[in-house]
């Protein structure tokens, strides 16, 4: 029998909380599917703010691939602001989806896509809301499985005290692998309870069941060992990799919000993984093998997202979109079939060294020029070679200069600091990098108002990259050279006016470096956070340093190890890392050889157009990397009416502002 909707109690508080909008559902290409004609149901959690959720693409991929199945439903919920969450818990409102207003508690599952872990306390929230307990131990049958994905997943261990399951790497077609082993256990009448069913989910490629093994630990803190539980238990999990990628065009129907949203267009993802061999990037790490879509794959996704959404702006999303083989092909084949008609493309992801101004005007010609983005990183040759990200500032300055001769405005410079072997001198060259840009603006276009902006984030070590090893920098150390930076930028008035500087101190990176490398004796240090207030810890104005010192302090201390003990302390080569029985591909000896070769400024070229280094993740996968020519061209589709919006307005949907 289909659960009660909730939306009745909602409805008569929702009035009291700031944006109630984000709460009622309705969006456009939105699904509700009727609860008794499925054998397994999910709620899909992304443990944020609806305004950050909403447009998450892992989400709506896994929303539209199992409401496609005839046996599964998918609601959407995401994280409650405080206001919310205080009224729901005095007028006993529980945890619910937006879409059916379904109690979360009633559904087979809850999947939890963590694109940060930051959000980590928001899932304790979702899961008290809810009425499932805390603790995954403390379930049983009558509760969700609740399921983590998403780059975070893959050290899991932070939060292994409160998910039953971990779904390592790209999750198209693990979810319909899990909703199997649900839909036949329950087929068999629950045989063996909970545990039974954590133990096949075990038996599942891709699923980690962290209660199924057990940690020991060494005097000194590090761990001793991690052994399965029971013998049907792999000693090791290794990720899922979806292989063809054209087989898998989602999402097919963007959800257009009726509130605000972070982004609002229409994204498709035009190849996945990454073999630059950028050190510090976890997601260029752990996606590999490339895996390109091809021409044809890319237009008919466009053209399915545009007419069904409505939205004015596409993104062409991947980790550095101008690699793509044939990313001129694509890009001059879109520009040609939207000329004329209201629908812009972006490019949010690009390399200087794979960057042109054709591109770029490519890019910009049924659109605004609103800037061009570049991530150089670090500020010094000798640092980016030890990150291996090898932008020439030459380059990077040639680049710039012909753009603003061009008729752009602006360009913003993303960098990092607090990187290993970094010295004040290192991130002082930021200044230097800026003043270069705003110079050759100047001269290029004839023009003094040409701008640069340079934001500036605390480096995090990250697992599974070569860094997962590295000392992570004090806070202090971070504060007090982007002080020192900010005086070099404004040293010279005439040029610093005209350079923009946005950072993150570094207090918010050293907790997130505690949660990215911590192990399971974390998971107390979150759940004393989240029962001291602790909400939406990714957003400074509720992020509390003191909070999360004071809890590590109470619950790490007796337990012989501290906060700086798992961010600031580097690692040995033969510790036992929490995540090594997570197998993301890479050999962990390719891995800590890289972690030499960057502490002694040695360069890793690109494995695409080079000798395979052995990295490992090809032959484990069972795949290669994935790269054109495709041999297919970009369909040629009935010509959009140049005088209307660019795609039919699917019901209840609205044009997007673009970011």
């Amino acid at each position: 029998m289909a659960p009660t909707s909730v939306f009745p109690a909602l409805e008569s508080i929702l009035p009291r909380v700031s944006k109630p909008v984000q709460y009622v559902g309705g969006e456009g290409n939105s699904q509700v599917k009727p609860w008794d004609s499925v054998q397994v149901r999910w709620a899909l959690l992304y443990p944020d703010a609806y305004e950050v959720g909403l447009p998450n693409q892992g989400v709506q991929i896994l929303y539209e691939v199992l409401n496609e199945r005839d046996d599964a439903l998918a609601e959407r919920c995401y994280a409650v602001w405080p206001d919310l969450e205080a009224l729901m818990r005095e007028h006993g409102v529980p945890a619910f989806t937006v879409d059916a207003h379904h109690a979360i508690g009633d559904f087979d599952l809850l999947g939890v896509s963590f694109s940060t872990e930051l959000g980590y306390t928001n899932l304790l929230t979702t899961l008290d809301l809810a009425g499932t307990p805390l603790h995954a131990a403390d379930r049983d049958e009558t509760h969700p499985v609740v399921v983590a994905g998403g780059h975070a997943a893959f050290n899991p261990e932070p939060v292994a005290d409160f998910v039953d399951v971990a779904a390592i790497g790209d999750g198209e077609e693990v979810v319909g692998d899990i909703t199997d082993v649900v839909r036949d256990w329950k087929a068999q009448g629950r045989p063996g309870g909970r545990r039974e069913l954590l133990v096949r989910l075990a038996g599942t490629p891709g699923c980690y069941v962290p209660s199924l093994y057990d940690v020991g630990y060494r005097a000194d803190g590090a761990i001793a060992s991690v052994t399965p539980a029971d013998e049907r238990v792999p000693a090791s999990v290794q990720k899922r990799t979806t292989v063809e990628l054209d087989d898998w065009p989602y999402p097919k129907k963007p959800l257009v919000p009726l509130a605000e949203t972070v982004h609002e267009r229409a994204s498709v993802e035009i190849f996945r993984g990454c073999t630059r061999g950028c050190r510090f990037c976890q997601a260029g790490m752990i996606t590999r093998p490339v895996r390109e879509r091809s021409l044809q794959g890319i237009g008919e996704m466009v053209d399915n997202a545009v007419r069904a959404s409505g939205f004015d702006e596409v993104g062409l999303l991947s980790l550095s979109s101008a690699d793509h083989s044939e990313i001129a092909e694509v890009t001059k084949g879109l520009a040609d079939r939207y000329e004329g008609t209201n629908t812009s493309l972006s490019l949010p992801s690009t390399r200087v060294d794979a960057f042109n101004i054709d591109l770029a005007n490519e890019i910009s010609r049924n659109g605004r020029r609103s800037g061009l983005t570049f991530a150089p990183e670090g500020g010094s040759e000798r640092i980016r070679r030890v990150i291996n990200k090898m932008v020439s500032e030459d380059d990077l300055i040639r680049t710039c200069a012909e753009a603003f001769s061009q008729g752009w405005r602006q360009v913003k410079l993303y960098f990092m600091c607090g990187l290993p072997t970094e010295t004040d001198e290192d991130v002082l060259e930021i200044a230097g990098m800026a003043h270069r840009v705003i110079k050759a603006g100047r001269e290029g276009s004839g023009r003094n108002d040409v701008r640069c902006t340079i934001s500036i984030g605390g480096f995090v070590p990250k697992p599974h990259t070569p860094f997962q090893w590295a000392s992570q920098c004090h806070p202090e150390v971070v504060d007090a050279r982007l002080r020192k930076l900010r005086e070099a930028v404004n040293a010279d008035r005439k040029i610093g006016r005209n350079i923009g500087m946005r950072y993150h101190d570094g207090e918010p990176s050293l907790i997130e470096g505690l949660l990215a490398r911590g192990d399971r004796r974390v998971g107390a240090v979150i759940e004393r956070v989240w029962r001291d207030g602790g909400r939406f810890d990714g957003w400074s104005e509720h992020f509390s340093y003191r909070r999360w010192v004071d809890s590590a302090a109470e619950a790490l201390e007796p337990m012989g190890v501290d906060l700086d003990w798992y961010t600031t302390r580097e690692r040995e080569a033969d510790e036992i890392l929490p995540w090594d029985h997570l197998d993301s591909g890479l050999e962990r000896d390719w891995l800590w050889e890289d972690w030499q070769d960057a502490l002694a400024g040695r360069e890793q070229d690109d494995c695409r157009w080079t000798p395979c280094f052995d990295c490992g993740v090809c032959p484990s996968t069972g795949t290669d990397i994935e790269v054109g020519p495709s041999g297919t061209t970009l369909l040629p589709l009935t010509v959009v009416n140049p005088t209307a919006s660019a795609g039919a307005m699917a019901p209840g949907s609205r044009q997007g502002s673009g970011d």
